[in-house]
């Protein structure tokens, strides 16, 4: 049956010159598949030609599966939620910017994976690219809360570098870390696809490295749940103690992949779990790790909103982590975390796994502050116009802000958030050829402020919200700003070179790097790697 099939298949190929592609190599093997008996024989895997749209079936998926999905070519089906930019705003007729705080990383990380795998900037899939959460993948030196706080902030203005005629203006928010020893218990249940989506080295056996590394920190008043999900949900264990560090990391290490991908219901089975080992004043969640691949029940962005949206009223956090590639559905899992009061990360290796898990361990799973909305009033006088760099999924409508009931951000333990501003100045309006501004010019900039930063915020488990003011005058203006806000920058004006987007102005990664060249990044790992990234960009152009 194999030689036969395999000869079949190799003249096939030949003879349709179209090519070969591959649709359901996704699709893992049953146990007696693996074993070779006679089940495999029913075990199928489909091959369509893209052209021809001829399909062959009867492929026996026991042997030499994955050779064969290595050898032909594979489709992408990634997914991703494409965003309209924002443009810049007239301070005389909307002096309010309103957003939601962001704290997600899963844009940087995967971009990373595809600068590493040659894209150019063409190949680059448009929603791929969040450039706050570029900013955000990295730690700033902000100021630490005072006053009993959850966040410190830090606020500074400098000139913008790709555009003469604009400034930028830094906020940045800084929690405290915590020693993860000394945080609340944790009641963690582990909800992981099995699907035939997951089978790749870089999803299922990725996953499983990754969740080993979070079970041997845990401790032994923390408590674990495995739900697991392909074609239906499935309890592995409930409310395991986290000292068991055997048994969590042996079931994790013998899941295998196969079947469809029935989310919803694992979702619905989590959180059951998740509110039946409930602690009281602890941090309760779910951590979903998924390509986001959901075929069988709720799968559409408004049904799995409509129910996280639900589910995330049982007090229970969402965080979720994003595996592989080719099928990598970052629309839905973005989505899910934004609904579901967590963070979206996404692990394209081992040492991404390390950083999210154990490294930031506090920061993803110990929640200070929730709903965190920003809004920003600006001056008149002083400012004409803005724009805010990223966060077009994050904005807020001016009645947001003051509604406890409008859901926003969470922040952990040891996060920073940073948002930047391209703020055009009533001295530079009149000569600024990127907006239709009309503002009369003054000899020189008033001392007023120049705009007021509210934050409001939740204590975790409460329902109404804190205000937080801290207003910005010119004295937070420097000609020579600090490495954070030149880092920042940079990243930012990274973001909108390979995004190459409409406000990138002067934009380059050829500036950039020239920028970064300048800076100490040697005393962090993470700041020194994106100095190679965009190398490596320049390179794959």
């Amino acid at each position: 049956m194999k030689n036969e099939m395999r000869r079949y298949l190799l003249g096939s190929i030949w003879v349709i010159t179209a090519g070969v592609m591959l649709t359901g190599c996704g699709r893992a093997r049953s146990d007696t598949a693996r074993s070779g008996g006679a089940a495999a024989e029913s075990e199928y895997i489909e091959w369509s030609a893209t052209e021809a749209e001829t399909t062959y079936e009867g492929f026996d998926g026991s042997v030499d599966g994955g050779e064969w999905c290595e050898s032909l070519p594979e489709t992408n089906s990634e997914e991703y939620r494409a965003m309209e930019e924002t443009g810049f705003a007239a301070v005389a007729i909307n002096p309010l910017s309103t957003f939601s705080a962001d704290v997600d990383t899963a844009s940087y990380s995967n971009l990373r994976r595809m600068i590493e795998d040659g894209y150019r900037i063409d190949d680059i899939p448009d929603g791929a690219v969040r450039i706050e959460e570029l900013i955000n993948y990295f730690q700033y030196d902000h100021a630490l809360p005072e006053n009993g706080e959850p966040f410190g902030v830090t606020t500074q203005i400098a000139d913008c570098p790709w555009n003469a005629a604009a400034k930028i203006a830094m906020i940045g928010l800084k929690t405290e870390a915590i020693d993860f020893e000394e945080a609340p218990a944790c009641n963690l249940v582990f909800l992981l696809d099995v699907s035939g989506s997951m089978y790749a080295d870089d999803k299922l056996p990725l996953l499983q490295k990754s969740f080993s590394m979070l079970t041997e920190n845990l401790r032994a008043d923390d408590t674990v749940s495995i739900v697991v999900y392909a074609g239906e949900d499935r309890i592995i264990m409930e409310g395991v103690s986290g000292a068991e560090h055997k048994k969590i990391t042996g079931s994790v290490n013998a899941l295998e992949a196969g079947g469809s991908t029935a989310g919803s219901d694992g979702i619905v089975t989590a959180y059951q779990i998740a509110e039946r080992y409930f602690v009281e004043g602890g941090n309760n969640r779910v951590i979903l790790a998924t390509d986001g691949d959901l075929n069988v029940g709720l799968t559409t962005e408004e049904e799995l909103e409509a129910l996280i949206t639900r589910e995330k009223e049982t007090g229970v956090y969402l965080s979720v982590l994003g595996f592989g590639t080719g099928n990598l559905k970052d629309n839905k899992m973005e989505l899910l975390a934004d609904k579901g009061n967590g963070n979206y990360a996404y692990i394209d290796s081992l040492s991404e796994a390390k950083k999210v898990l154990v490294e930031q361990m506090g920061a993803s799973l110990v929640t200070v502050a929730e709903d965190v909305k920003f809004q920003v009033e600006f001056n008149p006088a002083v400012v004409a116009g803005y724009r805010l760099i990223g966060y077009e999924n994050r904005r807020l409508s001016e009645q947001d802000f003051a509604d406890d009931t409008k859901d926003a951000g969470e922040i952990g333990a040891g996060h920073t958030v940073t948002a930047l501003y391209e703020i055009v100045t009533v001295d530079e309006a009149a000569t600024y050829s990127g907006t239709a501004l009309k503002y009369a010019r003054t000899e020189e900039l008033p001392d007023e402020e120049w705009f007021t930063v509210n934050i409001r915020y939740k204590e975790p488990g409460t329902a109404k919200s804190l205000l937080l003011s801290c207003p910005v005058d010119k004295s937070h203006y420097t000609g020579t700003p600090g490495e954070d806000m030149q880092f920042a920058m940079a990243v930012a004006e990274f973001g909108l070179a390979v995004s190459d987007s409409s406000y990138k102005g002067d934009a380059s990664m050829e500036k950039v790097l020239e920028r970064l060249a300048g800076m100490d990044l040697r005393r962090d790992e993470y700041k020194d790697e994106f100095y190679y990234l965009v190398r490596k960009m320049i390179r794959n152009e």
